[in-house]
């Protein structure tokens, strides 16, 4: 059977959505068994539990079909460690500059784990062919995809140098082997906060996405033909998102296509049965051709036994042959059946494509902007808060200098006069008057007590 000459390729970032209970349904219904819905990261501790679960089996312990390839058999552990690789410098320097405690950062892991304007972590799904094209591989011909995802987390490093990789495992209890990578992304020279912080949609947005997935699936395509000594080329990269599209009894379609070859097999056998059939009729003819009227009634003719056991097997012979033909015929009808379905709705499946491509696009843009504002916020409210800092100071200052003031013509009636003067000249207000009031009846109540 000669091999395909095409592979799919996916790179996409995995989203919690596509875990929930609306995507597992719409799982049943779509060609490939898989799912891809807008795209969310790694949020926060909780959610990357559940990656950590999911990823290495943990909810089943069926950890034979998985391979880690980088990282450990914890998700969770290895994202803090490369939290600490990537940032503790950054926490440590700006802690430094910090004259308030409570405005310093003691686990920046904790600190953006607790932060719901920013994600925690991303996690980018790898995949090469589809399920048709795995459906025949034996174990030893996927598990060779190990040195090819091995190349591919060393590429996706290189072509995304603000991204950095915690884990990555690899899945071969599905339908097609797959990679599951978990990662920061990270952004250099922030003036405001740590000088080096996690920042997804600085690394990731709708044009680098485009970009990376362009350079990842050449850099693909290459290993596998090196590795496996063959020569596919990719299938042309589909336009937007990968979106798995409802057809209706698509999957119904699917095992009828993949049932033709079966059915084409019987109608061969068939042929060659109708062609037996054909013989042995010319048989059966020359048996009634040759009957002879019995003596007792010109009406009824003798045979013999061996002659009715061969018109017999033809009987069941036709039967069976007709029965075949019938199944045969059925089949054919209800696979024409869904190519006519399909032909008939494919305008209105492109149609749904550009909506959903369009309204994706739509949300992404959105997300982006988004984000974006969210990071002005976050510079707004520490410039708000250096600010609150700055008048905390001078406050303080002005506190002493009434005191100063105070103190320094306490004993003189010069004091009063003076204090009357700052008054009149708007340099004090009655708030100033009364703290200098309060302050004075203090001083004289310690005064009197000594």
């Amino acid at each position: 059977m000669e091999e395909q000459k095409e592979l799919s390729y996916s790179l996409h970032l995995s989203s919690d959505k596509n875990k929930s209970k609306k995507a597992r349904r719409s799982v049943k219904n779509t060609e490939t068994g898989t799912t891809s819905l807008s795209n969310n990261a790694i949020q926060n501790h909780q959610q990357l539990s559940k990656v950590d679960k999911h990823n290495l089996r943990k909810y089943d312990d069926d950890k034979e079909l998985i391979c880690t390839i980088k990282g450990t058999s914890s998700v969770v552990e290895d994202t803090k460690k490369l939290y600490l690789d990537l940032f503790e410098d950054a926490r440590i320097k700006y802690n430094e500059k910090q004259t308030r405690n409570d405005r310093k950062i003691e686990n920046y892991f904790n600190h953006i784990s607790n932060d719901n304007k920013r994600d925690l972590a991303c996690e980018i799904i790898i995949e090469l062919g589809d399920m048709d094209f795995w459906a025949d591989k034996d174990d030893k011909f996927k598990h060779k995809m190990e040195e090819v995802f091995k190349e591919q987390i060393v590429d996706l490093e290189e072509v995304v140098s603000n991204f950095k990789i915690a884990n990555a495992t690899i899945h071969f209890d599905e339908s097609s082997p797959h990679l599951h990578i978990v990662g920061v992304p990270f952004k250099d020279g922030i003036k405001n906060g740590l000088e080096r912080q996690v920042g997804k949609s600085d690394v990731f947005n709708k044009i680098s996405l485009v970009n990376i997935q362009d350079k990842m699936r050449e850099y693909c395509i290459n290993s596998f033909n090196r590795i496996y000594h063959l020569n596919y080329t990719l299938k042309a990269k589909e336009e937007g998102r990968n979106i798995d599209i409802n057809v209706a009894n698509m999957n119904e379609y699917k095992k009828f296509k993949r049932e033709q070859e079966k059915y084409k097999k019987q109608l061969k056998e068939l042929n060659n049965k109708t062609d037996e059939l054909q013989n042995q009729s010319n048989e059966i003819n020359n048996i009634i051709d040759n009957l002879k009227p019995t003596l007792m009634n010109k009406n009824n003719y003798s045979i013999s036994n061996e002659d009715v056991n061969k018109i017999k097997k033809y009987i069941e012979q036709t039967n069976d042959t007709t029965s075949n033909l019938r199944n045969a015929n059925d089949i054919n009808i209800v696979l024409k059946k869904y190519e006519d379905d399909l032909r008939e709705h494919s305008n209105e499946v492109r149609n749904l494509k550009k909506k959903i491509q369009t309204r994706d696009d739509r949300i992404e843009e959105l997300e982006y902007n988004l984000d974006n504002a969210n990071n002005t916020i976050d510079e707004l409210e520490d410039k708000v808060s250096a600010l609150q800092e700055t008048l905390n100071y001078f406050k303080e200052l002005w506190q002493k200098f009434i005191q100063f003031l105070k103190d320094k013509f306490f004993t003189s009636n010069r004091y009063d006069d003076f204090i009357n003067d700052l008054y009149d000249e708007d340099i004090l207000d009655d708030n100033d008057i009364n703290i200098i009031q309060n302050n004075s009846k203090s001083r004289d109540k310690d005064d009197f007590e000594r």
